[in-house]
């Protein structure tokens, strides 16, 4: 039960419900088939059918699409807590794949594990459609950043968010976090080349903003950083109502 009451997605979710022992009971239940992946294998691929769903217990993974050309656009990072492959169980098929950035650790998670789940407790099953809720707010975000943000801004609106997303589940914050991403994975998901992706960071730490070196994001003027990506983290939801 301690394992399982410190693991990131009890963390996450405990921003929005407070867990009672019965919860963290089926929370559990819900750990209980873990699995390795190592880094460069997909766990999900584009147009599986028949899929079980993950939590991301340890590593980053990035989930992505294959464009008719061949290329490669990153839809989002998922970092421990998050879940893998969600809309999957309900609609049969995954319409993106996931891919580990670094070697993870993951629970796996059938439909009849949530819905038997959420039967138990309409409270859990509230705080993950939270969590989904959350997940597609910072799609939408993302969008914006693509469509009207310049790169410098697209950048910072980006460092921010994963910071705070961390700082949810207590991997990062306002001083900074480890950070396993490539500058390909950052252009991937940032519609910039890998050597736009190097200036703008370079101009970034010059202005006395933040650095991004060997596979740490340190922000030295957190506020400086705010107001250039008119980074307003209410899409993020921390606290929710916190029912109790």
């Amino acid at each position: 039960m301690n394992d399982v009451a410190n693991s990131p997605l009890t963390k996450k979710l405990s921003a929005f419900v407070a867990l009672s022992s019965k919860e963290l009971t089926i929370l559990e239940r819900l750990h209980r088939r873990s699995r390795s992946f190592v880094v460069g294998r997909d766990l999900v691929h584009q147009g599986q059918s028949d899929q079980a769903a993950y939590v991301l217990a340890s590593g980053w993974v990035c989930s992505y699409k294959i464009q008719p050309d061949g290329s490669r656009q990153i839809v989002d990072f998922q970092i421990p807590g998050d879940f893998l492959g969600l809309r999957s169980l309900l609609l049969r098929t995954s319409d993106h794949s996931f891919e580990p950035v670094v070697d993870i650790e993951a629970v796996e998670v059938l439909a009849s594990d949530l819905l038997e789940a959420f039967e138990e407790t309409p409270r859990l099953a509230t705080a993950i459609l939270w969590a989904a809720s959350r997940d597609e707010a910072m799609v939408v975000e993302h969008l914006v950043c693509l469509g009207s943000r310049d790169a410098d801004a697209r950048m910072a609106h980006f460092l921010l968010e994963l910071g705070s997303r961390l700082f949810l589940v207590r991997l990062g914050g306002r001083t900074g976090y480890a950070c396993p991403l490539s500058q390909y994975h950052l252009a991937d998901a940032l519609g910039l080349s890998a050597v736009h992706v190097n200036r703008v960071l370079r101009r970034l730490c010059e202005a006395g903003l933040v650095t991004f070196r060997n596979g740490y994001v340190t922000f030295h003027d957190y506020g400086g950083l705010v107001k250039m990506a008119d980074f307003d983290p209410a899409y993020l939801d921390h606290t929710g109502p916190l029912l109790r």
